[in-house]
């Protein structure tokens, strides 16, 4: 067996490593999925109407862009604890002004700032996992992540149905989840990925480093968000009663998470850009074959739920991936921002192409906009292939779990790697039988 092989920790040491901020995400992402449909359901209650339903929600998104770029500022200046602590804080209290003052003016505003604080909370917890965790095993790190946000997500529209959405108990419960993911984090030591010295990345300097997981991201924020905010329309154009939306909904966010554990490892061992070639072509040949499926049988349809969420879905993590196996350390932080960035960008845009393209064609205009994504990405990728030769799957690097005061030796043996091996190989060794210093 090679050394490095034997002091390369597995997965779940990895993720174990940062249990606490793996929890405190899918508490905060619990909390959000609640959120989002108990928002929904209790703006129709008071009226509001749906155009101006639809500008509330939407004031998420414009938060959200903010939030992408304004949060690698604090992390430089306060680092990602502080950051994340104060974000998760914010949002617990935005959710309470909502039921102080049933306004749709305030409501805008609630959200707005709750998109703000959210997306600062992806890019701390993005940056995070991916300056903890080398190439050989980002994939899997990642798509472990990715799996405890849809669960959370999920999990979070099931209760809806633990009391009144007219009541104020639901916006209680969300507060709570939301204060409760900093009570792991802020109680136990989780290694930090060192932020001295940040470098800025522009989303055109990304592109020209990580062009395809750059543009990827783009493609699928458009994908993700004609599924969130158009999913449920198509299901319901298709003639699906209220409970079969939401197992339609459902089987989508249960299909992400599903696969993205199989797909990362895949990723972790092979070209990344060919296995998200070869999803995407997936996706594409899903959402073409159901134009031709009887959107009456509900069994079918679920089906295909489970299927486009398996590919459409855990596209996002295996591009973030791809994007960060050819960044440095000191670009993780500002990149994280920037794919945050072009993520929010699509989300925006994609309600917008399939609801245009659903008053042309109706309710297949969903699936016509999923095919020609995926298609667009199936051709980018493969330009990308064809452009760039592939890294040797040995070249991918090796992950060592570090406390964050140690970062920048990490990053020393990296460097004099190709001129002391030896030195290299003890060195890895004794790092990953190292334990946290106690505080």
């Amino acid at each position: 067996m090679r050394a490095d092989a034997r002091s390369s920790p597995s997965t779940l040491s990895a993720a174990w490593s940062l249990w606490a901020l793996l929890l405190g995400v899918g508490l905060l992402m619990l909390g959000n999925g609640l959120q989002g449909s108990l928002l929904g359901v209790r703006a129709a209650e008071e009226a509001f109407g749906n155009t101006v339903t639809g500008l509330v929600m939407s004031a998420y998104f414009v938060g959200f862009l903010a939030g992408s770029t304004l949060a690698p500022r604090q992390l430089r200046q306060v680092g990602h604890v502080r950051v994340f602590a104060a974000l998760a804080s914010i949002t617990s209290v935005a959710i309470l002004v909502h039921v102080l003052f049933i306004d749709p003016w305030v409501w805008a505003a609630m959200r707005l700032v709750t998109g703000f604080a959210y997306a600062g909370l992806y890019v701390v917890t993005e940056s995070w996992l991916n300056g903890h965790a080398g190439n050989r095993l980002r994939g899997r790190l990642l798509a472990f992540y990715m799996v405890i946000s849809y669960l959370g997500m999920g999990g979070g529209q099931l209760l809806l149905n633990a009391a009144d959405p007219g009541g104020v108990t639901l916006f209680l419960l969300v507060s709570i989840l939301m204060s409760l993911a900093l009570v792991p984090i802020l109680l136990s030591y989780t290694p930090q990925p060192d932020t001295g010295t940040p470098e800025a990345m522009s989303l055109r300097r990304l592109y020209r480093l990580a062009p395809l997981g750059t543009l990827g991201c783009l493609l699928t924020g458009i994908a993700n968000g004609s599924v969130f905010g158009m999913g449920a329309v198509f299901a319901t154009g298709s003639g699906l009663a209220v409970e079969q939306v939401a197992a339609f909904m459902g089987a989508f966010i249960l299909g992400g998470a599903l696969l993205q554990w199989p797909l990362g490892k895949l990723s972790d061992r092979t070209d990344r850009r060919l296995v998200i070639v070869a999803v995407a072509a997936l996706a594409t040949a899903l959402s073409l074959a159901g134009l031709a499926l009887d959107r009456s049988n509900v069994l079918a349809l679920t089906l295909l739920g489970v299927l486009l969420g398996g590919t459409t879905l855990t596209l996002y993590s295996l591009l973030l991936a791809c994007a960060n196996d050819v960044l440095t350390p000191a670009q993780t932080v500002a990149a994280s921002s920037s794919l945050v960035l072009a993520l929010g960008v699509g989300a925006i845009l994609g309600p917008l192409t399939t609801g245009l393209l659903m008053d042309a064609v109706g309710p297949a205009g969903f699936l016509w906009d999923l095919a020609l994504i995926h298609a667009a990405l199936v051709a980018f990728g493969g330009y990308c292939l064809l452009r760039r030769p592939a890294a040797d799957a040995e070249e991918h690097g090796h992950y060592v779990a570090v406390p964050a005061g140690t970062a920048p030796l990490g990053a020393t043996w990296v460097e004099e790697a190709a001129s002391e091996p030896a030195q290299l190989e003890l060195g890895l060794a004794e790092a990953g039988e190292a334990t946290p210093p106690e505080r």
